[in-house]
């Protein structure tokens, strides 16, 4: 593996690895790199020449990739000059089948298409086989990676993050039921597990108060998280 930090000092990522690692050995076949030449300028072919020389390297990982992007040429339009980014490294990644992941930023502007958060034109995401975003959460999650691409079905999962080890940790479940608030999220898991459930029955399995999940089941049947038939039952909704 190769792992080009470019925004880590070798004292920073000693103390990152010593807690990643927790008293186990480095892997033997880990290489660290800090510095690296941008890829139009002769990291393209640097890169080609690492993979040549280590033919059973299965990852890269690029962090992040703006540090080795390198200028665009003039004249080029932003979203033509985007894709081409990209195409120097998954040329190199495609020719040595190697999987390839260049860590980038996200904006600062919020969307409800995580694609656009990605900063950059949408020439990014078409060059790339996949784009994942992890996003911070408001809910009882601490983000949620959001996933499509060429060869995957599009997903997203919960997350939360270990500080002590620096890890982060996939939630069972869907993703919405840890992003919701705490009565919703109760009223979810126990409509999912008792289809059919009436707000009476939730609230006396739960100890929600009865008028509360009323007036809540009522608004997540508005916002979709609920079913509901003309009896008042409720059922959660088959993922589309």
């Amino acid at each position: 593996m190769l792992y080009l930090a470019l925004e880590d000092t070798p004292r920073r990522l000693k103390t990152r690895m010593g807690k990643l690692l927790a008293g186990r050995p480095a892997p033997r076949d880990l290489t660290i790199v800090t510095e690296f030449p941008p890829l139009p300028q002769g990291g393209a072919d640097a890169l080609d020449r690492w993979l040549t020389q280590n033919p059973d390297a299965r990852l890269v990982v690029i962090d992040v990739f703006a540090k080795v992007r390198g200028s665009s040429a003039p004249g080029v339009a932003a979203y033509d000059a985007d894709y081409a980014a990209i195409g120097h490294v998954k040329q190199v990644a495609d020719r040595h089948s190697v999987a390839t992941i260049l860590v980038h930023h996200v904006r600062k502007m919020g969307s409800d298409d995580f694609l656009a958060e990605v900063s950059g034109t949408n020439g990014l995401a078409g060059a790339a086989d996949a784009t994942l975003v992890l996003k911070r959460s408001r809910g009882k999650a601490d983000g949620v990676l959001h996933i499509t691409g060429r060869d995957v079905d599009e997903a997203e999962h919960a997350l939360s993050f270990q500080p002590e080890s620096g890890s982060w940790h996939l939630l069972d479940g869907p993703a919405g039921d840890h992003t919701i608030g705490d009565t919703r999220s109760t009223i979810l898991a126990h409509v999912r597990n008792n289809p059919g459930s009436k707000p009476k029955d939730i609230a006396a399995a739960t100890g929600l108060d009865y008028a509360n999940t009323r007036q809540t089941c009522t608004r997540m049947a508005k916002d979709g998280q609920l079913h509901t038939d003309a009896s008042g039952a409720y059922v959660v909704p088959e993922p589309v």
